[in-house]
């Protein structure tokens, strides 16, 4: 082999030897099971946290204890997921290619929902990439900040009252709703029945308000609910 020759193919070497001496470094390494413990560990914790914070800023309805364990159970798979794949390169390429078949249908309603499953597995990732320092950081400052925000949100809610009574009355009911400092949002009327829908914000419902109303003579029921902008809860 003369030396033009040689010098033809030293990239083909280099590039050779380069590939090889990358993926050998990532193959022969081995998980270390004890921070992949204490990667699950603290995801845990951390699920645990993401969970609570849900609950006690939960504003809906009906609260949903599948969908707190499903964060905690998000962060404690992905965790893994991202513990399995950092140690080596050629199992993460077949990974991702198996994950990218994979499907989630879930209608979620509530905007505010996606932020926490997004939360949860944002903290899956962190730790188990082992930044266990930012990943603990990170959950005390936005769960700081949704309690902050959640509180903001519950002064801010709107109320719908529903009021369906007889079109004789029609008179006193307008006159007792413009006292109670609500807004008329629609009117329905017929010969004999008609129907209002008034709202109010948090805080500004006069006390004992519905009870008072539905009590009065002519009036079928008088219902209130909690709206969020999209659906009556």
């Amino acid at each position: 082999m003369n030396l033009l020759s040689l010098f033809e193919k030293a990239p083909i070497i280099a590039s050779s030897a380069i590939k090889d001496g990358f993926i050998d470094q990532f193959t022969d390494n081995q998980l270390n099971l004890g921070k992949a413990a204490l990667s699950v560990a603290i995801s845990v914790v951390l699920g645990l946290v993401i969970a609570f914070v849900y609950k006690k800023t939960f504003r809906g309805v009906v609260y949903s204890s599948n969908f707190a364990m499903s964060m905690v159970l998000m962060s404690v798979i992905t965790t893994v997921i991202i513990a399995t794949i950092t140690s080596n390169v050629v199992l993460s390429l077949g990974m991702v290619g198996a994950l990218s078949i994979v499907r989630f249908r879930a209608a979620i309603k509530d905007p505010v929902d996606i932020m926490y499953l997004f939360w949860a597995i944002s903290m899956g990732i962190v730790t188990g990439a082992g930044q266990y320092l930012f990943a603990v950081g990170a959950t005390v400052v936005i769960a700081v900040l949704c309690f902050v925000l959640s509180a903001n949100r519950a002064k801010a809610e709107t109320y719908l009252l529903i009021v369906r009574y007889q079109t004789q009355i029609a008179g006193h009911i307008d006159s007792v709703i413009n006292q109670s400092g609500g807004k008329l949002r629609n009117k329905t009327s017929t010969a004999q029945r008609s129907e209002v829908t008034v709202e109010y914000r948090a805080g500004n419902i006069p006390k004992n308000f519905v009870e008072k109303l539905s009590s009065t003579d002519g009036v079928y029921s008088a219902v209130l609910v909690n709206y969020n902008g999209e659906y009556c809860e």
